[in-house]
C-alpha cells in the first residue's frame, strides 16, 4: 500500500514539473514572437573603401636595359702545336695548367739531335758549294785572259801577213810567204774561237755553281728552320691551358700540345632575340657600340666590368635564332674564359616614359587612374618594354595622375579607395657603378678580403683582383663594407 501511495506522489510531481515547464516555454515563446514583431530601426548603408598603393606617372627619360646571358672567351687564343715529331726533353719555366709565361717564352724543347745533324750535313753542302762558285769563277777569269791572248795573237798574225801581201804587189816578197802569212793567221782566228767557246763553258759553269750554292742554302735555311721548330715558343704572353704533355712524353708532326689564352683580351659572348637586336640599330641600320654591363656572382660578391659591343655574328647557326653579339671587357680582373655570366645591355633612350610594377597595367596596357573624390577610373597606357617585375610605358595623356600600382580582384571602375604614396626613387643598379677608390679605403678593403677564411679561394682571388683595378664596381665595395661594419 505504501508503494503505491509513493509512486503516485512521483507521478504528480513529475506532472507539476512538466505543467510549470509548458507554462515557461508559452511565455517564452511569445516574448520572442513580440520582440520580432517590434519594427527594427533602419540603419544607414555604409560604402566600402579599399586601401591601395598608388604612384604618379611622371614623364621622364629611362634608358631600357636588355638582359641577357653569356659566355667569357679570350679574343687571343692560340692551340700551340709541335711542328716536328720527337721526344720532348725539356720543358719551359711555369708550363703547366693556369702557368703564366711571356712573349717568346721557351715553352716545350723537342730533341734536336737529329735536326742538328741535318743542319751540318747542310751546312757541309753550303760549303762545297761555295768552293765550287770560287773554283768556276776563277777557271772563267782564267779563260777571259786566254781569249784576250788569242785575240791578241790574231791581231799580230794579221799585221805580218798583211806586211808579206805589201812586199809580193811591190815585187819583193814571194807568193809563198803572203800564203804562210795567211795559214797562220787563219790559224790564229781559229784559236781565238776555241778560246772563246772556253769562255763559254767557264761561264756556264759560273751560273751552274751559283744555282747550286743557291739551292744549298735554300736547303740550309730549311734545315735551320726545322732546328728552330724544335723549340716550341709562345707567340704572346699569356695564361697556358689543357697542357697534354710532359718531359719524355713522344709527340707528333701538328700535335696539340696546350692552349695559351690572353687574359687581359676577354670577351663575352651572349645572344638576343631578333625583336631586341633591331633595337639596337642606329638609324642606317648598323649595329651601334652600346654601353654594356657584365656580372657574375661570385661566393655571395659580385664581379661587374663595363664592356662595349664590337661585332655581332656574321651567321645565325644550325638550330639557332636570334643574333649572337660581343663585347669586349674593359676591366678584365677576376673574369675568366668559360665564365657563365650576365649581360645588362643599355638600349636607346625612351623619352615621355614611365616605370610600373608589372601588376599595376594589364597586358593590354590597361592602368587604374586615382579619380575624383579617390575613385578609380580606367586609363590606357602604351606598353614600350617589358623588364623583369617592371613595365615601362608611354606616359601620354595621363601625364601627373595617379595609378595603382598594384591591381587586386576587390578594385575596378567606380570603387573607392584610401590612396598609400610612397617615395618614388630610380636608384640605379650599385652593381652597374663604379668607383675609384683612395689608396687607404683600397688597402683596408683588400686586407679584409685576405683575412676572410670562409670565402672560397677561387673567389677570393677574383674580388682582390677587381679591388687592384683602377675602378671599382660600388656593389663589391658596398658589400665588402657591410661585412666590415663600416
Amino acid at each position: 500500500m505504501r508503494f503505491f501511495t509513493r509512486a503516485l506522489s512521483g507521478l504528480f510531481l513529475l506532472a507539476l514539473t512538466v505543467g510549470f515547464l509548458a507554462t515557461a516555454g508559452g511565455i517564452l515563446r511569445g516574448a520572442m514572437t513580440e520582440r520580432a514583431a517590434r519594427e527594427a530601426p533602419v540603419r544607414e548603408a555604409r560604402e566600402q573603401v579599399f586601401a591601395a598603393p598608388v604612384v604618379t606617372l611622371e614623364p621622364s627619360t629611362i634608358v631600357p636595359v636588355l638582359d641577357a646571358f653569356g659566355e667569357i672567351a679570350s679574343r687571343r687564343t692560340l692551340e700551340v702545336r709541335a711542328v716536328t715529331g720527337g721526344r720532348v726533353v725539356g720543358l719551359g719555366d711555369g708550363v703547366e695548367d693556369g702557368g703564366r709565361v711571356t712573349e717568346g717564352q721557351l715553352l716545350f724543347q723537342i730533341d734536336p739531335r737529329e735536326a742538328e745533324r741535318a743542319r751540318a750535313v747542310r751546312a757541309a753542302d753550303l760549303q762545297d758549294a761555295e768552293a765550287a762558285l770560287d773554283d768556276a769563277e776563277r777557271a772563267a777569269e782564267l779563260a777571259i785572259e786566254d781569249v784576250t791572248n788569242a785575240r791578241d795573237q790574231l791581231e799580230l798574225r794579221e799585221r805580218a801577213a798583211e806586211r808579206q801581201r805589201d812586199l809580193a804587189d811591190r815585187g819583193i816578197g814571194s807568193t809563198a810567204a803572203v800564203e804562210t802569212g795567211e795559214l797562220a793567221a787563219a790559224a790564229a782566228d781559229q784559236a781565238l774561237l776555241s778560246r772563246r767557246q772556253a769562255l763559254a763553258g767557264s761561264q756556264a759553269e759560273v751560273a751552274q755553281a751559283r744555282t747550286a750554292l743557291e739551292r744549298a742554302r735554300i736547303a740550309m735555311s730549311e734545315a735551320e728552320r726545322v732546328l728552330a721548330d724544335t723549340r716550341v715558343t709562345a707567340a704572346f704572353s699569356g695564361v697556358l691551358s689543357d697542357v697534354t704533355v710532359v718531359e719524355g712524353g713522344v709527340v707528333t708532326s701538328n700535335e696539340k700540345l696546350a692552349l695559351l689564352l690572353d687574359p687581359d683580351a676577354l670577351e663575352v659572348a651572349f645572344r638576343v632575340s631578333a625583336g631586341e637586336y633591331t633595337r639596337l640599330l642606329d638609324a642606317a641600320g648598323r649595329l651601334t657600340t652600346r654601353d654594356v654591363t657584365v656580372q657574375l656572382e661570385a661566393g655571395g660578391y659580385t664581379l661587374a666590368s663595363p664592356a662595349t659591343i664590337s661585332r655581332e655574328s656574321a651567321q645565325v647557326g644550325e638550330g639557332r635564332t636570334g643574333r649572337q653579339l660581343f663585347a669586349r671587357l674593359a676591366q678584365p680582373e677576376g673574369f675568366r674564359a668559360g665564365d657563365f655570366v650576365l649581360v645588362a645591355v643599355q638600349e636607346p633612350a625612351l623619352d615621355a616614359a614611365a616605370r610600373l610594377p608589372v601588376e599595376a597595367v594589364t597586358t593590354d596596357g590597361r592602368v587604374l587612374v586615382l579619380g575624383d573624390e579617390d575613385r578609380l577610373e580606367e586609363g590606357q597606357l602604351e606598353i614600350l618594354r617589358r623588364q623583369g617585375d617592371s613595365v615601362i610605358v608611354r606616359v601620354g595623356d595621363l601625364a601627373g595622375r595617379e595609378v595603382v600600382t598594384e591591381r587586386s580582384p576587390s578594385l575596378g571602375v567606380g570603387i573607392k579607395v584610401r590612396p598609400l604614396r610612397e617615395a618614388q626613387s630610380d636608384a640605379p643598379d650599385e652593381a652597374a657603378e663604379f668607383l675609384e677608390l683612395s689608396d687607404a679605403r683600397r688597402a683596408r678593403l683588400v686586407a679584409f678580403v685576405e683575412g676572410n677564411e670562409r670565402m672560397p679561394e677561387a673567389a677570393k682571388q677574383r674580388v682582390l683582383a677587381q679591388l687592384k683595378a683602377q675602378k671599382v664596381p660600388a656593389g663589391v665595395v658596398a658589400r665588402i663594407e657591410g661585412r666590415m661594419g663600416g
